[in-house]
Formats: structure tokens, C-alpha cells, sequence
């Protein structure tokens, strides 16, 4: 995953080229996530809150087409006029839009319609990259963070997805994401601060509107562990009845687990008298 774009630099050839950069990586790294995929794979919606990775690559695409070509390069015409209803997401003012849960019905367009929609815009994004900083610089890198942002949900549904499939297929091999849980000491817990704090954005640089307004929080006393869970943590919590010990769970926790008969993590799946793990890798 590539970093948060940086703020976008305003005026001078350096800078363009620079806006550049970061637009061409943002946006190829979103089709190396997808190149492993079929058209079939990159249709499937594995269920309602998930997005078919096809909708995914459109959808940025769709950001930077609607929000900064038609609305501020004059003479600019929609790839298709049609594509705006299927892949807009949530965005009242832009109209109608096709429903989230039936996304996975997107059959047409396929895969490489979508691919060639983004060459399309991504063209006619970086021939206009001088007017865009003109006139339009923060939406640029709203438009790059959103697309950072929809990376990390592709991956997020794809393992969903791909999850589904009892053969346990593998997106990619498990040496080209370095797959490594192996901690050589085990989990130590240290007390964070108590008291005020200041929290939220305030005001310089990029955030999300979700991020603000900055604000004062108190924090009790808690502790944080210095490394990540890893599956043998886990695995030691299963076999020490953790999902069946009520004073482990919040009452909502403990009503979930028993209402929905939880006894694992959800990519986790018994073999033999063990367990398997799935990801990305299978």
C-alpha cells in the first residue's frame, strides 16, 4: 500500500511532475491489485457490504471523472453517459444510483471495459494536470486518498470473496506479500496515558470530513499489547474456551457469539483436529 498522498504543491514544473508521480503510482497500483483476477473474479460480490473489484476500479475512476474532468475542464466528454448510475456510491447531489447490494449483477461492463475507462481518464487526467492544479488542487488529492482508500477495501473483499471458494485459491503466491506472524517474545502490555487529550484534525493539511473537528477526549486507564495478535495467540484462546467464557465478552460481544454460534475468527476453518487459516495467499 502506498502512503497518503502528500499535499499537493501549487505551481512550477516540479511540481506538476510531481502531482504526476504520485497520480501514476496511485492509480497503477490499483490495476496490479487487479491484475491476478478473472472477469469472474472481479464481478462476484460476496455479499451486500462488499464491492465486486470491477465496481471498485470504476468507482475511483468515476470520482476523478465527475468531480475534476467534467466539472472543471472545459470541452471534457463522459467516457459513457451511462456510467455514472452504476457507479456512483453514496453521493445524493450526482442523482439515482444502481444498488449496493446488486452490484455483483454488473456483468457488462467487463473487466476490460472498466480497464480501458480508467486509461481513459487517466489520459485525459494527466493532459489537463496543469489546468487541475489551477484550479482544483485539493480535489486532486481528495481524489488520490480516495483511491488509497478504495485499495485497501479491494483487498479487504477480495479475501471475502475469495474466502467463499471451499479450493481456498490464492489472489497472489505468498511470497510476493511476505506473509510473516512470527514474534520472538511473547505479548507484554503497556500502560498508555491517562487523562485529556487532544484529538481529531485540526484544520492544516489533508483529513477526511470524518476526522474533525479537533476536540478534547479523556482516556481511563487501559494498556495496549507491544506486538500484534498473532494466530497462535489465537488459536491459544480457542483452546482455553475463550469463545465459550461469558466473562471474556461485553454483554453485546457475548449475545453475538452465541446467537450467531461463533467459535473462530472468520477466515478460519477446522482441519482435522486443527485449523486452518485463509488469506490472500490461500
Amino acid at each position: 500500500m502506498t502512503p497518503t498522498s502528500k499535499a499537493m504543491p501549487a505551481g512550477g514544473e516540479p511540481a506538476e511532475n510531481d502531482c504526476r508521480a504520485q497520480y501514476i503510482a496511485a492509480r497503477s497500483l490499483s490495476l496490479d491489485l487487479g491484475a491476478p483476477l478473472s472477469d469472474a473474479d472481479a464481478t462476484a460480490q460476496s455479499m451486500p457490504d462488499a464491492s465486486p473489484a470491477k465496481w471498485h476500479l470504476a468507482h475511483v475512476t468515476w470520482f476523478f471523472e465527475t468531480f475534476i474532468l467534467r466539472d472543471h475542464v472545459p470541452d471534457y466528454t463522459l467516457h459513457d453517459d451511462r456510467w455514472p448510475f452504476l457507479f456512483n456510491s453514496y453521493y445524493e447531489a450526482e442523482g439515482a444510483r444502481h444498488a449496493r447490494p446488486q452490484r455483483g449483477l454488473l456483468t457488462r461492463p467487463s473487466l476490460a471495459e472498466v480497464i480501458d475507462y480508467r486509461r481513459h481518464v487517466d489520459a485525459a487526467m494527466l493532459a489537463a494536470m496543469p489546468l487541475i492544479l489551477e484550479r482544483c488542487p485539493d480535489l486532486l488529492e481528495l481524489g488520490l486518498n480516495h483511491e488509497q482508500q478504495h485499495q485497501e477495501l479491494l483487498l479487504t473483499d477480495l479475501k471475502h470473496l475469495f474466502f467463499q471458494n471451499p479450493l481456498g485459491n490464492a489472489v497472489w503466491p505468498a511470497e510476493a506479500i511476505g506473509l510473516d506472524g512470527h514474534y520472538d517474545h511473547p505479548m507484554r502490555w503497556r500502560d498508555g496515558p491517562v487523562g485529556l487529550i487532544d484529538l481529531g484534525h485540526d484544520g492544516g493539511g489533508f483529513a477526511f470530513d470524518c476526522e474533525g473537528p479537533a476536540h478534547r477526549h479523556y482516556l481511563y486507564p487501559y494498556a495496549l499489547a507491544d506486538r500484534p495478535v498473532t494466530n497462535g495467540d489465537w488459536f491459544d484462546f480457542i483452546k482455553d474456551n475463550g469463545y465459550a467464557t461469558a466473562s471474556l465478552w461485553l454483554s453485546d460481544g457475548w449475545s453475538w457469539v452465541n446467537g450467531e454460534q461463533i467459535d473462530s475468527p472468520l477466515y478460519w476453518r477446522r482441519k482435522g483436529h486443527g485449523w486452518g487459516h485463509f488469506t490472500v495467499a490461500g
